[in-house]
């Protein structure tokens, strides 16, 4: 049995959100949350958008000439560097949105929890158009095709597909009570930069870290090249996970920043401000995108500190202050090379804490291979759910009742009868 397609916005309506102006942000007590792109990235919105920063009252609802939306909407960002993220998160309660999302509103018959799971198999970055601010156009999303599937399959599908997804979590859960681990060993060696109670001295960065030279790759057009972006760091991670493969000729025509291994890279852009990043051995002299402060330790061995240091929330706490821009909040590198630390005397606590960093990362790279097995099991079952294949034995024995529910939504939806149907006396 093979499934029929629709457009999408045949089993969803896709709804673009609205302007919030910076006067009516920052109320947490009004009746609907007001979700912003930056939303997605709070602990516990992974999957459903339980937790917001901005609420609104039905009236100014109706000063704004926005609308709430209903739960089961999938929300995902429509516009700028966030689309290469890939997020797409699902409203657990009537809510609204900035004119910088997208969502999907399932109509009768669509599981909303299956519609999550089809977002998740779509890449959205390939629905952009290409320019220097990507964008995703509505009549674009309207017009892709998607799989028509009786209610009970699409129930099945998501029963499995959930499990999937809970087990995944668990692991991943495992990985960040791992990565708690180097955290708590650099305040334990270092004390916490915001009170510094070992009584280091003070200082700018920039006494730490050495200027990063700049080329510009197209000036080789045959040079083959690393490209690293903010799309390629894994924040939470502090690891860069994807990398664009490039030669000279197809380089943007600025100048980037040349890396080094254990160089930091240190995300400028809110809100990517926590996307930190040690350069690994393999993409040493390769090239970072403007999007990237690059810092390089004068001392060697103080790789592992700096690294830590630019991980600590404090850290992110000292750039987010600092940055500035409506659109697109961001700092500059003097920004960050004049931000205050407390700077440790002793070149030899260093050294020590590389050794530990080296020994407590090893172990963190194996559980980080765990993790991309589970996800890539995760991904082939996405792959195999909406070719039919998941659920392909349990159809043979519920093929009465999916023939009912197919011919009731081929009526609705004004497609042909399925050919089971048409065979039968």
């Amino acid at each position: 049995m093979s499934w029929h397609t629709v457009p999408l916005h045949k089993v969803a309506s896709l709804e673009s959100g609205f302007g919030f102006p910076r006067e009516y942000q920052g109320d947490e007590n009004q009746e609907f949350p007001f979700f912003r792109v930056s939303d997605m990235n709070i602990a516990g919105n992974e999957v459903l958008m339980e937790n917001h920063s901005n609420t609104v009252s039905a009236a100014i609802l109706k000063e704004l000439g926005a609308r709430v939306f209903p739960a089961g909407a999938v929300i995902f960002p429509k516009i700028g560097a966030a689309i290469a993220t890939e997020k797409k998160r699902i409203l657990t309660k009537p809510a609204t949105y900035d004119n910088n999302v997208m969502g999907a509103v399932p109509k009768a018959g669509t599981n909303p929890k299956f519609l999550y799971y089809w977002f998740l198999q779509l890449k959205l970055s390939d629905q952009a158009n290409p320019g220097h601010v990507p964008s995703i156009r509505k009549s674009v999303m309207e017009e892709i095709p998607f799989p028509v599937v009786a209610p009970s399959e699409q129930f099945r599908i998501v029963e499995l597909l959930d499990e999937a997804d809970r087990l995944r979590r668990i692991r991943r859960e495992a990985d960040a009570k791992a990565a708690r681990i180097l955290p708590a060993l650099f305040l334990k060696m270092f004390g916490d930069p915001a009170t510094n109670p070992m009584k280091w001295p003070v200082v700018p960065l920039s006494d730490f870290v050495n200027a990063v030279s700049r080329r510009n790759p197209s000036t080789s057009p045959d040079e083959p090249f690393q490209y690293i972006d903010i799309a390629g760091v894994d924040g939470e991670l502090g690891l860069i996970t994807a990398v664009k493969s490039m030669v000279g000729r197809d380089a943007p025509s600025r100048a980037r920043q040349v890396v080094k291994w254990r160089d930091t890279v240190v995300s400028t852009v809110r809100p990517y401000l926590r996307a930190t990043a040690l350069v690994p051995k393999e993409l040493d002299n390769q090239i970072a995108s403007t999007g990237f402060c690059v810092l390089r330790p004068r001392e060697s061995n103080g790789y592992a500190w700096l690294f830590q240091l630019t991980r600590l929330q404090w850290f992110t706490e000292q750039l987010n202050a600092r940055a500035r821009g409506a659109s697109y909040p961001a700092v500059t590198d003097a920004d960050i090379f004049q931000l205050l630390i407390p700077l440790p005397c002793d070149s030899k606590i260093f050294e020590e804490f590389s050794g530990q960093y080296e020994s407590v990362s090893k172990v963190l790279l194996t559980a980080g291979a765990s993790s991309e097995k589970v996800d890539a099991l995760f991904n082939l079952m996405l792959q195999r759910a909406f070719s039919g294949e998941l659920t392909a034995k349990w159809r043979e024995g519920h093929m009465n009742e999916l023939l009912a529910e197919m011919a009731q939504q081929a009526r609705v939806l004004n497609l042909p009868m399925p050919e089971e149907l048409e065979a039968l006396p």
